[in-house]
Formats: C-alpha cells, sequence, structure tokens
C-alpha cells in the first residue's frame, strides 16, 4: 500500500528546514530507524554531501538517520534494500535527469507502489505526479524525458502562489501557465501552497496542512478544496 507525504516545500518562513512537518515524519517514519535520501535536486548547486548534511540535522530532532544515496556503488539496489525514502527539493530538471540516466526512476516506482515510506518536498513532490511538466524550475539540464513516478492519478505545482491583485506586473502568473498546461495535456494538476501536503495512503489523496489547494482540470474552471479533504475524483 502506498504510504507518502507530498508537500509543497521544505522550509517556511518562521521555522527550519521540515519543522512544520516533524510531527507528521515521526509517524510516517515510525517503522525505521534509517531513511534514504536522494539529493540529486542540488538546491543551489550544493554539494550531495552537503544537502545530505543538511537533512541528516533536521532528522536527527526525531532520532531518524540519513543516508545519502549518492554513497552507494549501486543506487538500484540502495532502493531495493531501503525501509524508507526523501526526495528533497531543488531543481526538478536536475533531479529527473539524474533518476532516469541512473536507472532509479522505475525501481523507485515500485518501491513506493510496493509500500515503502515516502517523502518528497518540492522537487521530490513534483516527481510524483504523471510528468514533470508543472513545475516551476528552470530547465539548467535537458532530461532524457519528463515522465516521473506516476504514483498519483495528477500533477503537481508546488509553491503554487496566487495572483497579487494589486501588482502591476502584467507577466503570467501560475494559473495562466497551468491552464496553457492544460491547452496540450489532460493531466489534472493541484496547486499546493506553502505549509500544505498531500497525505497517500494505498489510493486515497487527503490534502493536509493549514492552506486549501487549488486544483485544475482540461476545460473546467479551477476549484480549490479544504485541508481534509479527500481527493478521490480524478
Amino acid at each position: 500500500m502506498k504510504n507518502l507525504i507530498i508537500a509543497s516545500t521544505s522550509t517556511l518562513h518562521e521555522g527550519s528546514y521540515l519543522d512544520y512537518l516533524l510531527d507528521e515524519l515521526t509517524a510516517l517514519f515510525s517503522e525505521t530507524e534509517e531513511i534514504l535520501f536522494i539529493p540529486y535536486a542540488r538546491p543551489g548547486g550544493i554539494s550531495h554531501d552537503q544537502y545530505t548534511e543538511k537533512a541528516a540535522e533536521a532528522f536527527k530532532k526525531i532520532n531518524k538517520k540519513i543516508v545519502g544515496i549518492h554513497t552507494f556503488k549501486n543506487p538500484v539496489e540502495a532502493i531495493k534494500n531501503a525501509k524508507g525514502i526523501f526526495t528533497g527539493g531543488g531543481n526538478t530538471f536536475v533531479l529527473v535527469k539524474a533518476l532516469h540516466e541512473l536507472g532509479v526512476m522505475q525501481p523507485l516506482r515500485e518501491a513506493i507502489f510496493n509500500g515503502i515510506t515516502y517523502l518528497g518536498t518540492s522537487a521530490g513532490s513534483n516527481i510524483c505526479g504523471t510528468t514533470m511538466m508543472t513545475t516551476n524550475d528552470m530547465p539548467i539540464v535537458y532530461p532524457p524525458s519528463f515522465k516521473t513516478l506516476g504514483v498519483v492519478p495528477c500533477n503537481i505545482n508546488p509553491h503554487y502562489l496566487d495572483p497579487d491583485p494589486n501588482s502591476k506586473h502584467m507577466g503570467e502568473s501560475r494559473e495562466t501557465r497551468i491552464k496553457e498546461f492544460h491547452t496540450q495535456n489532460t493531466i489534472p494538476v493541484i496547486g499546493l501552497r506553502e505549509g500544505s501536503w498531500l497525505r497517500v495512503q494505498g489510493e486515497e489523496i487527503t490534502l493536509e496542512g493549514r492552506l486549501t489547494a487549488r486544483v485544475f482540470e482540461q476545460d473546467k474552471p479551477a476549484y480549490e478544496v479544504k485541508s481534509g479533504t479527500l481527493i478521490d475524483y480524478f
């Protein structure tokens, strides 16, 4: 049974890395003391070691050990032997390129469908969707495919922002970009605001956290769903 948290972000303005999720993560990873960390998204271009150290500091607060997948000679075996997995945020293009080129995308998908506990934040959440095509990130590298894990029947747009009605900037909003996506694609999209996450247990997807999420479906008006809502209509 799938057992995931798909979070918009790792850090809120008023807290340290993962602080707002620590209670949830204690429950999510209750059956393992060691978590495999996937640092490939490299936020700001930091090294895999630096990123792993950052994640390890956060998980120390709940007495969990973090081990970076990059320290294993065989990342596929690391996935197969893991008891819990966390994929951090950063650049989704960099992350997806690494997952495909290292042959990790399919084993990770299989591990999640087989019930491994999984946490994704930002880019690590983007890859839970059918494709990465609703990421906000700059395409600084060229992945061999935009196809991702497909563990939920939609795409994710983390860090979703509403248009500012007082702004004089006339550029595209997130909603405009997602509607443009729907001129070419039928996949529903969930805009996750900061401090919100999807809790996936089996086939049930529940919105949790402090804010509503915005849902986009092709040829339909966008709409809001409240925290605590079971999203079961895709």
